[in-house]
């Protein structure tokens, strides 16, 4: 008698080991599934199909926390951030921290992949169509797919490098779709680099299609534009685009164009952008705020 209630000491021991373990194991699935739900939901990477492309293009999108627990009625601006060259949409996200500085500024941030397209529709490329895709298929893929304001006084778009010359070639070709745009460090006359960054790829080379670069070049967009957008653009003094930033700087002036200009000490480099990245949300989270007291009847 006393040897069994030996083994049912034991065993209950057991029992309650295991039980113990499995209601850990358990709570910790439900943490890990809780964690990925919320991550999810913070920051997705989804797909976008492009029509022109014929393929899926992918892309990060941070929502701000409020977005998530706050008045789910509520809608939100949107910021698209474009990369660099030789970069993809998920290099933001990596070099900052998106999720805080949403939350912070109360927007959607998008970063799409522009791969090496410089963000036009290449003449020579059909799978490098990136100014339809930006402006048109992935604006309309959001404004379905996340609570926006269907509004270009609600919209911005910029971006480092490329990008900086992305933010401001859509930002100036379709004002109808981005009330606001900015650019950092960015490429803003390409014909004075004919041989970087695989332009050639995308438009010919420059000596016998130096008409068509000139036509892709942000500089030259300047005699089309009129008042009213909300403009940002900064450049360090040591960044090898410095002359032609000041150059589209210049030319704006020239043409009477509001906009914002910053010329800081800094190189082309991470460092730089981050920092002004910060700078740019603040203005475009005012841009944003006389947005929607236009938009009210």
């Amino acid at each position: 008698m006393k040897y069994k209630m030996k083994d049912y000491l034991k065993l209950l021991v057991l029992c309650m080991t295991l039980l113990c373990a499995g209601a850990w194991s358990a709570q910790a699935q439900d943490d890990v599934l809780t964690s990925v739900a919320e991550e999810t939901a913070q920051a997705d990477t989804v797909k976008v199909m492009s029509a022109k492309m014929g393929r899926n293009i992918k892309n990060v999108v941070i929502v701000p926390e409020q977005y998530l627990v706050g008045d789910q009625d509520r809608r939100y601006p949107v910021l698209y951030l474009l990369h660099g060259a030789d970069g993809c949409y998920s290099d933001w996200s990596k070099k900052t921290n998106l999720d805080a500085l949403a939350t912070k500024h109360g927007m959607i941030i998008v970063c799409p992949d522009g791969q090496d397209s410089w963000y036009f529709d290449s003449p020579v490329d059909p799978k490098m169509q990136f100014e339809t895709y930006v402006s048109k298929e992935l604006v309309a893929y959001i404004d379905e797919h996340y609570r926006t304001y269907d509004s270009p006084h609600m919209r911005a778009i910029t971006g480092l490098s490329m990008g900086g010359h992305g933010g401001l070639w859509l930002g100036f070709r379709h004002p109808d779709v981005f009330g606001s745009c900015g650019s950092m460090s960015g490429g803003v006359d390409i014909t004075k680099f004919p041989n970087r960054w695989k332009l050639d790829k995308r438009l010919g080379k420059y000596e016998t299609n130096k008409k068509r670069w000139a036509d892709h070049a942000v500089i030259n967009l300047v005699p089309t534009l009129k008042a009213g957008q909300n403009i940002i653009i900064d450049d360090g003094y040591s960044d090898f685009f410095y002359q032609v930033n000041l150059d589209l700087h210049q030319a704006l002036l020239a043409h009477k164009i509001p906009h914002d200009f910053i010329i800081r000490p800094g190189k082309h480099s991470w460092n730089y952008w981050v920092n002004s990245l910060d700078y740019q949300l603040v203005f475009f989270e005012k841009a944003f705020q006389k947005g929607y007291k236009n938009m009210k009847p």
